[in-house]
């Protein structure tokens, strides 16, 4: 009688025969082992030394974990772990997910920054005109085109320029002035200032500019260079300002942004007395511009656009709060008295309201309201930030200090 054979060794045998065959066959067949049931799986590296090339069992594992990504891609991260006999592990951990944004490019590829300065279709990108050092940007109608052409007539090649139309002729301005063709034109029917502002100076677009001039259509220009005002309100480091008022020839609103015909080159309060500066610590008696002419730095306009309210486009009440964008509003907000100009107070933005309904006045009778709902915005924007502010100091006082 043939003798039975061991059980131990016929099951080995199976065994050693069904990995042999089985590693044999193409890895591309083969799954990828990933969800943790050897540790060695997803926290070990090939390069580790349990599953390395010097150890049998390894000679096999790696090539098939390694062609269990396509080449140059990888799933994990690994970061070098030292070990007692000098030995180094990686230990590998899943990859962060990708944020949408700059974060999925290679860092030296993201441009965040732009300007508004036209470039020609032709020839070699590095030999274009530059864009200016400085934007003005100006909302108009075609009818008040004279006193534009005047306006940018002061204005140097170092300022770019961006029109805003209300009334929708944009191609006019070409056939009468030769500084259209290298203008940027924005047509948007019936809106305002601030409302261009708002969706088309976005702080990343003007960035390349150090001063953004802001201004309306009806200002009177014959007294007023702009590379010397600029030299100005760098000489006094006003962060915010405007030219001076002079209302021989021209309106004023505030007695503050009256120019001084006394020589000096700017000022940056009232003398105080009755009416509406009594006290001259208190806006608009100083650190106070209006809403008309102003000129911005780069980092002041920063934080005035995003003080611009996207549903109040009138921006009234945004001047009594230019001050929260600089430092010490009293020495970096001012008026420039050597460089001056006169309001003509043409109502064109009155005149763009809704024939049907009403006159100017029902663009006015907004204007208002709007400024009455800027100020409780901002009245509530500030208590809620002083309720913030308590409770963060009550819980910073409750926490019981570290143990030393």
């Amino acid at each position: 009688m043939k003798g039975k054979g061991n059980p131990i060794v016929t099951v080995l045998s199976t065994a050693a025969v069904a990995f042999l065959i089985g590693v044999s066959f193409p890895a591309q067949i083969t799954p990828k082992v990933q969800c943790g049931i050897f540790y060695w799986s997803n926290n070990v590296d090939a390069n580790s030394s349990f599953i390395s090339g010097s150890n049998i069992f390894g000679r096999f594992w790696t090539p098939l974990r390694n062609s269990s990504t396509s080449p140059g891609v990888r799933d994990e991260v690994t970061s070098p772990v030292q070990q007692p006999n000098n030995s180094t592990v990686e230990i590998v951990a899943p990859a962060a997910k990708p944020k949408a944004g700059a974060e999925r490019l290679p860092p030296n590829i993201v441009v965040s920054e732009s300007d508004l300065h036209l470039r020609r279709l032709w020839g070699n990108f590095r030999e274009d005109t530059p864009p200016g050092k400085y934007l003005l940007a100006l909302t108009v109608g075609f009818t008040e085109k004279d006193n534009v052409n005047a306006t940018v007539d002061k204005f140097s090649e170092n300022f770019d320029v961006v029109l805003f139309h209300y009334d929708g002729q944009t191609t006019e301005w070409d056939e009468e002035f030769e500084w259209s063709k290298k203008a940027l034109h924005i047509s948007a029917r019936k809106q305002s200032k601030w409302w261009y502002a708002k969706r088309f100076l976005h702080p990343s677009i003007v960035a390349a500019y150090d001063y953004i001039f802001l201004w309306d259509e009806d200002l009177e220009v014959s007294f007023f260079d702009a590379e010397e005002y600029v030299k100005l309100i760098q000489k006094h480091g006003l962060e915010i300002s405007q030219p001076g008022l002079d209302i021989t020839r021209g309106k004023k609103t505030y007695d503050v942004t009256i120019r001084r015909n006394n020589g000096s080159e700017i000022h940056k309060n009232t003398i105080g007395g009755p009416g509406n500066c009594s006290d001259v610590h208190q806006r608009p008696c100083s650190g106070f511009v209006e809403v008309m002419a102003p000129v911005f730095s780069k980092k002041a306009w920063t934080c005035a656009w995003l003080m611009i309210q996207n549903d109040l486009i009138h921006g009234w009440g945004l001047d009594h709060n230019f001050w929260r964008c600089v430092q010490d509003p009293e020495e970096q907000i001012g008026v420039v008295d050597a460089q001056y100009v006169a309001h003509r107070g043409v109502p064109t933005l009155g005149r763009q309201g809704n024939p049907e309904l009403g006159d100017g006045g029902k663009v006015r009778a907004r204007a208002w309201r709007e400024y009455s709902d800027f100020r409780a915005r901002m009245i509530n924007a500030e208590r809620a930030q002083a309720r913030e502010a308590a409770a963060a100091a009550a819980l910073h006082s409750a926490t019981p200090p570290p143990r030393t």
